[in-house]
């Protein structure tokens, strides 16, 4: 059984930065693709960037270049940095992890955790 635990997020203004991260605990999701996902009101749950069990990482088009994920094996943590952050930004995010091959989309993620909230004004 995997549990993911979110922490940091917040509110900032327009270009500035925030960072989030996941706590992982349990040792099944070695090897698994670690993800974060957001969702804004009213809109689809959007992948953001995925780390992949090659270890290549995956982002959406609209956060290249300003968002940064991470892992640590050793604090079995996932982490997002967030740089030049604009008002689009503005979501409850999750962090997910699941079998890659499970995952066609954002929404196929079997784990998911309870989400922290990035608000950009």
């Amino acid at each position: 059984h995997v549990q993911l635990v979110e922490s940091g997020g917040g509110s900032v203004q327009t270009g500035g930065s925030l960072r989030v991260s996941c706590t992982i605990s349990g040792d099944s999701y070695r090897g698994w693709c670690l993800g974060w996902i957001r969702q804004a009101p009213g809109k689809d749950a959007e992948g953001v960037a995925v780390m992949n069990d090659d270890g290549s990482v995956t982002y959406t088009e609209i956060v290249k270049g300003r968002f940064t994920i991470s892992q640590d094996n050793a604090k079995n943590t996932l982490d997002l940095q967030m740089n030049s952050l604009e008002p689009e930004d503005t979501a409850m995010y999750y962090c997910a992890a699941d079998w890659c091959d499970a995952i066609a989309a954002a929404g196929d993620f079997g784990y998911w955790g309870q989400g922290t909230q990035v608000t950009v004004s």
